[in-house]
């Protein structure tokens, strides 16, 4: 078995393990970096953008190495090199507890109980919940679950078929960063202008393969096309509004318009933000012709979802292999 085919096989076998048992509730590895790069920051902290650059290039790039060196150790044998590819795939993959979360939401508005979703938004995404009605929460789902699938599935994938293990984790570790310290915050405008900079360049290839596979999936290419190449743009950022017009146009609703965020950004689906709410932002609609979100909106958007990251399975897998292949040529 080839390094190329070795990866391959432990992209699929991770992918699997993350759709059968979702996150760890305990002791996952992207919260253990997390509290470790919370640490740092602590003892780091300048109002400085040089300081933030540091703190960001020293945690990626401790990550990376790290991995670097697992493959190195672990790697000589295809059986471990598949073993530590399903092992990173299965830690940076966050699709299933992406649709678990939303559809504990969507399951308590179903009910009536306002009250519970309300409590449970802030597990998937950083909004104020507290004066939010139903389609008002029905609509940050969709949103979220647009812009994650891009985030917590597609992109760590994308990253995978370019440079294997340490591109997954390395990407893994950019976008947490950004989660903690890339937001706009007094504390952070500065300080995290490197982790957010470093967070869309990394995220721009696989936020349009994610509006690309959603036109794929949607049961109305045509819609969901339409809606992404005008509105995609539209959103203030680069990289969140490609994904959220393309679920707009897949699913058939109208998304954006005012949102009410807290403090610090949520980190990913089932860690709670930061609390404190005292961001406005007033995005461009987007699909603005479309109907308002629903509450069965919610599921439509999770099994869109699961249907990008399956597409995105199989591009980036074939993507990584093709490529291996051509270095090969190359080099030969």
């Amino acid at each position: 078995m080839t390094r190329a085919a070795a990866f391959a096989v432990g992209a699929v076998a991770g992918y699997l393990a993350d759709a059968r048992f979702a996150d760890p509730r305990r002791g996952h590895p992207v919260a253990v970096f997390g509290s470790t790069a919370g640490r740092l920051e602590k003892r780091l902290w300048r109002d400085d953008r040089a300081v933030g650059t540091a703190y960001t290039a020293l945690c990626v790039g401790a990550v990376a190495a790290g991995a670097v060196a697992a493959e190195r150790v672990l790697g000589r044998r295809p059986a471990g090199r598949a073993a530590l590819a399903a092992a990173a795939t299965w830690t940076v993959l966050g699709g299933t507890s992406l649709t678990r979360e939303a559809r504990t939401i969507g399951r308590s508005l179903a009910a009536g109980d306002l009250t519970a979703a309300r409590e449970r938004l802030p597990h998937l995404c950083g909004r104020d919940p507290s004066a939010l009605d139903e389609q008002q929460i029905a609509r940050a789902v969709v949103e979220s679950v647009a812009e994650n699938t891009a985030d917590a599935v597609v992109n760590a994938l994308v990253w995978g078929a370019v440079a294997g293990t340490p591109g997954l984790l390395a990407f893994r570790a950019v976008n947490t960063l950004d989660a903690m310290v890339g937001h706009r915050s007094p504390r952070h405008a500065r300080f995290g202008w490197a982790s957010a900079r470093l967070d869309d360049v990394a995220g721009w290839p696989g936020a349009r393969l994610t509006a690309l596979l959603t036109v794929a999936a949607a049961p109305e290419p045509r819609t969901a096309w339409r809606v992404w190449r005008r509105d995609g743009s539209a959103h203030p950022s680069p990289n969140a509004g490609q994904a959220e017009s393309a679920f707009a146009g897949a699913v058939g609703v109208r998304l954006g318009g005012t949102l009410r965020y807290g403090d610090g950004a949520s980190p990913g689906p089932g860690v709670p933000p930061a609390e404190g709410w005292g961001r406005v932002e007033h995005r461009p609609v987007l699909g603005g012709e479309l109907r308002p979100v629903g509450v069965d909106d919610i599921e439509r958007a999770c099994v869109l979802s699961r249907r990008v990251g399956a597409l995105a399975l199989g591009t980036t897998v074939a993507g990584h292999l093709l490529l291996r292949a051509a270095l090969r040529r190359g080099k030969a």
